[in-house]
C-alpha cells in the first residue's frame, strides 16, 4: 500500500478555513459562511476538529515509538545496548518541547487617538542548529499552541531539506484588514523591538521570515527597526529577517518559491513510474487535470508551474467561491482578472461558478493550499484525486489520512511539499551574510569562458579540416546561447531550489520502504543528531 504523509495537522482556534490564501498571502476577508460549507463535513456525525499543538505531539510520540529500536540498532560506538537506548531515548526527548515562549502585550494607539492592547507570541522549538528560523503571522486564530505546534514543524521541515536551522514562529493576535498601514507599521516595528529585548530576534539567533498576512513590507520594517537599534553595530544587522525586499538585501525567486517548492515536489513523484502506477495513473504531468483551493501566494505559483509544464488546472477554490472549467484554467488571465476585481476571482470569464464543493470533482491532482484541517474524515472519502499535495500546512486531518491510507492515494506532505520558502529564505540569509549577490563574482568569467569554448571547438574543426572554404562557424544552440552569459542570482536560486527538492525525495523515497510516515523520517534524519 502506498503512503506518503506528514502528521502535521495544523488548527487554528477549531476553524475549518482561515482564508483563500496560501503561505505568505496577503490577508483576505473571513471566511463566508458559503466556503465554510463548502470544506465543513457531509456528515451530522461527530466534528473531526483535533486540537493542533496535541495533534502534533501525538504523531511525535507515536513516530518514536515506531523508530526507537530501529535508531538504537544504528547507533554506533562502544557501550551496552542498554546504554544507547539510553541515549536515544534523551536525545528523542529533547526533540519534542519547544525550548522557549515568548509572550508579549503592548500598546499602540491608533489614528483616531484610541489604544489598543496588541497580543503576540514567538517560540523557538530547538536550538540544534541555530539561527532559528520560522515566520511571523497575523491572524486572529493565533495561540501559544498555534506558534509552538507550527514552530516544531519548521524544525522537521528544515531537517527535511537539509537547511541547518531550528524552528520558530511568531504570530501576532489582529485582524491586519482593520488597521491602516501607518497602525501596522507601528505594530511591527514594536513587536520587532519586544523580540530584540528579550534575544528572539538576530542573525545568528533567530531569523523571522513572512508567513500569512505579512510579506515584503513587515520584513522591511523589522530590518529597519533591528538595523537600527539592538543590531546597530552588528554588520550582518539586515540578515535578521529573510523575505524582504530585492532593495533591502532580499533574493530574487523568494516570493514564488513555496509555490515553485510545491510544483518542483509534485515533479519528483509524478515521473516516478512506481508511484504512478500505484495511484493508478501514467507518469508526467501532460493531461494531467488538477484543482487548487486556495489562488494566494502559494496556490497562484503552483498553479502557474504545473500550467507551463502541461498540467490543466480544470478548478479554482477561494473564500468566496469557487470556478470550473473543464477545458482548463489559465493562470495568468486568472491572476490578472483578480487583481483588477478586488481579490475575488468570482464571475471570471474563463470558467463557470460551481456550486456544491469543487473538492469533490474529479481530477488527478488536489491541491490543498487555503487552510488547515479542510479535509477530514467526513469529506476525505469524497475525494477522487489520486494525489494530494498539501500546499498549505496541516489540511488534512489523522482520521482524513486513514481513508487516503486505505484508498491507495498518494500524499505528499507538507512538511516537504511547502519547504521551498524556507529553503530559499536560507539563500537570502547567506546572501545576506556574505554581502553579495549570487553570481556576481563569477559572472563574468562564466562568459568569457562559454565564449573561450567555443573559439576551441571552432579552431580545433578548422585544424582537422582546414579552412579552404573559409572559416568554419560554430553556432551555439538556444538553450546554450541562453546561458552562455552565466547565472543570474534567479537562475542560481531556482536551480538550487529545484536540486534541493529532488534531493530530498530521494532520501524519503529511500526511507520509505521502512517508514510509513515521514515523522519517522524527520526523527531519524542526521541532523538531528549533529549536536547531541
Amino acid at each position: 500500500m502506498l503512503r506518503l504523509f506528514v502528521g502535521n495537522v495544523v488548527s487554528q482556534g477549531g476553524r475549518a478555513v482561515q482564508n483563500g490564501l496560501g503561505q505568505g498571502g496577503r490577508a483576505m476577508p473571513a471566511v463566508s459562511s458559503q466556503a465554510q460549507r463548502m470544506c465543513s463535513s457531509a456528515s451530522d456525525g461527530e466534528v473531526d476538529d483535533p486540537n493542533f499543538f496535541h495533534m502534533v505531539e501525538g504523531f511525535v510520540e507515536r513516530s518514536v515509538e515506531i523508530v526507537k529500536d530501529k535508531l538504537v540498532e544504528d547507533m554506533k560506538g562502544k557501550g551496552s545496548v542498554e546504554d544507547k537506548r539510553k541515549r536515544v531515548e534523551g536525545i528523542l526527548k529533547i526533540i519534542k518541547p519547544c525550548n522557549h515562549v515568548l509572550a508579549v502585550s503592548f500598546p499602540i494607539k491608533r489614528d483616531n487617538g484610541e489604544f489598543v492592547m496588541i497580543e503576540g507570541y514567538r517560540a523557538q522549538h530547538s536550538q540544534h542548529r541555530t539561527p532559528c528560523k520560522g515566520g511571523v503571522r497575523y491572524s486572529m486564530d493565533v495561540t501559544a499552541d498555534e506558534v509552538k505546534a507550527l514552530a516544531s514543524l519548521m524544525t522537521y521541515k528544515c531537517a527535511v531539506v537539509d537547511v541547518p536551522f531550528g524552528g520558530a514562529k511568531a504570530g501576532l493576535k489582529i485582524n491586519p484588514k482593520e488597521f491602516s498601514e501607518r497602525e501596522l507599521e507601528k505594530i511591527t516595528r514594536r513587536f520587532t523591538m519586544e523580540l530584540a529585548k528579550k534575544g528572539f530576534i538576530g542573525p545568528g539567533i533567530d531569523v523571522p521570515a513572512p508567513d500569512m498576512s505579512t510579506g515584503e513590507r513587515e520584513m522591511a520594517w523589522m530590518a529597519d527597526t533591528y538595523s537600527q537599534t539592538s543590531g546597530h553595530n552588528d554588520i550582518n544587522a539586515f540578515a535578521c529577517v529573510t523575505g524582504k525586499p530585492i532593495s533591502q538585501g532580499g533574493i530574487h525567486g523568494r516570493i514564488s518559491a513555496t509555490g515553485r517548492g510545491v510544483f518542483h515536489g509534485i515533479e519528483n513523484f509524478i515521473n516516478e513510474a512506481t508511484y504512478m502506477s500505484a495511484v493508478g495513473l501514467p507518469p508526467g504531468f501532460q493531461d494531467k487535470t488538477f484543482i487548487v483551493q486556495g489562488f494566494g501566494n502559494v496556490g497562484m505559483h503552483s498553479m502557474r508551474y504545473l500550467h507551463r509544464y502541461g498540467a490543466k488546472c480544470v478548478g479554482v477554490l477561494e473564500f468566496d467561491g469557487s470556478i470550473f472549467n473543464p477545458e482548463g484554467i489559465d493562470p495568468k488571465e486568472l491572476e490578472e482578472y483578480k487583481l483588477s476585481n478586488g481579490g475575488s476571482i468570482m464571475g471570471f470569464p474563463g470558467a463557470q461558478t460551481y456550486e456544491g464543493n469543487l473538492l469533490y470533482e474529479k481530477c488527478d491532482i488536489l491541491i490543498p493550499a487555503a487552510g488547515e484541517k479542510v479535509i477530514n474524515k467526513h469529506n476525505a472519502p469524497l475525494i477522487k484525486a489520486r494525489i494530494i499535495a498539501e500546499g498549505a500546512n496541516g489540511p488534512c486531518t489523522p482520521e482524513a489520512d486513514k481513508v487516503f491510507l486505505a484508498n491507495d492515494q498518494l500524499v505528499i506532505p507538507d512538511l516537504y511539499l511547502n519547504a521551498g520558502g524556507v529553503t530559499v529564505s536560507y539563500f537570502e540569509w547567506l546572501k545576506n551574510l556574505n554581502h553579495v549577490s549570487y553570481g556576481r563574482l563569477t559572472f563574468k568569467w562564466e562568459r568569457e569562458s562559454n565564449y573561450h569554448l567555443l573559439e576551441s571547438v571552432q579552431e580545433s574543426l578548422e585544424r582537422k579540416f582546414g579552412k579552404m572554404g573559409g572559416r568554419i562557424p560554430v553556432t551555439p544552440s538556444a538553450d546554450f546561447q541562453n546561458r552562455i552569459a552565466g547565472a543570474s542570482e534567479k537562475d542560481i536560486v531556482h536551480s538550487g531550489l529545484s536540486y534541493t527538492m529532488e534531493r530530498s525525495a530521494r532520501v524519503s523515497m529511500l526511507c520509505l520502504p521502512q517508514l510509513t510516515t515521514s515523522y519517522r523520517f524527520h526523527l531519524r534524519h542526521k541532523h538531528f543528531w549533529k549536536r547531541h
